[in-house]
C-alpha cells in the first residue's frame, strides 16, 4: 500500500497572478477546479503518472511571515541555461532572496509573493528531469523524515545522511523529494505543503490508518466539511490526503 504524491499546494494572496508566474516559470498549462484554485501541470499530463508532481496555487488571506519550510529547486542543463532562466524569472517578477546560503553555485530567488526557490546549476542527476528538480523540505532529522515519507509514498531512498535525505519514485522518473537538515524550528503552519491521494481503487480509510500508524497525526486548521483530510508528519509539517471518505 502507498499514497501518490499528487502536488505541491502553495497558498497565495493573489492566486491568479502567482499562478501565471509559476506557469511561465515551469512552462506548464493552467486550469482551475473552482474559485480560488489554480492548477498547474505539464500539457498532456494524466494523473497518476509520477513523471511530474503538479502545483496547486490556492487563495489564502494570511500573508507569508517566515521562510517557507518547503520549496522547489528548478533544474538547468548548462551554465547558460541557468543564467537565462534566472534572467527570465526576474523579468517575470522574481527577486533575489537571502536565506544564509553564502557563496553557492545555485541562485536563490523569491517569487512575487516571497516564496523562496532555487535555480540550480547544471547537475547530471537532474538532467532531463523536467523543470522541477526536487521538492525540498527543511527538517530536524532527515533520517526520520525519510523513513516516514518513504513509507507514506513508497519512494526509493537514494541517499541518506545526518544532514540530508533523497527519495524518488521507484519508476525512476519525476522530481526528487529531499529533506535538508536546518537549525530553524517550525513556528507557523506551512504555506507550501504536499498533497497526497490514494491510487485509483485503493481504500482511502485504510491508507489514512496506515499513515497514522507510521506517525502522522490529525490536525485542525479550521477546516469544515472539506473533501480532504489534514494530517501532520512526525515533525509537524501539514499535508493533505485528497478525496472524501
Amino acid at each position: 500500500m502507498a499514497m501518490q504524491l499528487v502536488q505541491i499546494n502553495m497558498k497565495a494572496l493573489d492566486e491568479s497572478a502567482l499562478g501565471r508566474f509559476w506557469a511561465e516559470a515551469l512552462g506548464w498549462g493552467v486550469s482551475s477546479e473552482g474559485p480560488g484554485v489554480i492548477n498547474l501541470e505539464p500539457v498532456g499530463f494524466v494523473w497518476p503518472d509520477p513523471v511530474a508532481v503538479c502545483v496547486d496555487i490556492v487563495a489564502s488571506p494570511e500573508p507569508k511571515t517566515v521562510k517557507n519550510r518547503v520549496h522547489l529547486d528548478l533544474a538547468t542543463d548548462s551554465a547558460a541555461h541557468q543564467a537565462e532562466l534566472v534572467a527570465r524569472l526576474t523579468d517575470l517578477g522574481a527577486t533575489p532572496a537571502h536565506v544564509g546560503q553564502g557563496d553557492v553555485p545555485w541562485t536563490v530567488l523569491a517569487d512575487p509573493e516571497g516564496n523562496e526557490f532555487c535555480v540550480l546549476e547544471p547537475r547530471e542527476i537532474y538532467r532531463g528531469i523536467g523543470p522541477i528538480a526536487a521538492v525540498v523540505v527543511d527538517c530536524a532529522d532527515p533520517r526520520a523524515m525519510a523513513r516516514f515519507w518513504g513509507e507514506a509514498v513508497d519512494w526509493t531512498l537514494h541517499e541518506v545522511t545526518d544532514d540530508h535525505a533523497v527519495l524518488r519514485s521507484p519508476k525512476g522518473v519525476g522530481p526528487y523529494l529531499e529533506f535538508l537538515r536546518t537549525p530553524e524550528a517550525k513556528v507557523v503552519w506551512n504555506r507550501v505543503h504536499l498533497d497526497l491521494a490514494p491510487y485509483p481503487g485503493d481504500d482511502r480509510a485504510a491508507e489514512l490508518a496506515r499513515l497514522r500508524a507510521l506517525g502522522a497525526t490529525d490536525i485542525s486548521l479550521g477546516q469544515i466539511d472539506v473533501p480532504w483530510t489534514i494530517l501532520a508528519d512526525p515533525e509537524g509539517n501539514e499535508f493533505c490526503v485528497l478525496g472524501r471518505g
